[in-house]
């Protein structure tokens, strides 16, 4: 699929996105799917952001 994909045709799709998008418009994208990537990570190791707080005990002044 992608042998055939030379230098010279990266710089034309390249061209092409930021004609489409814009120059300020693609950092942030790249940006969001970089903290996409990190929670798809972190799902898959199994770390839960609400793990800490659920494994924390409660207080003597909560359980009444």
């Amino acid at each position: 699929m992608f042998e055939d994909l030379s230098f010279g045709k990266l710089i034309i799709i390249v061209l092409v996105i930021v004609i489409l998008f814009g120059s300020k418009k693609i950092p942030d994208f790249a940006q969001g799917i970089g903290k996409g990537i990190r929670e798809f990570k972190k799902a898959l190791k199994g770390e839960d952001e609400n793990k800490d707080s659920s494994e924390k005990k409660p207080d003597d002044k909560q359980v009444k």
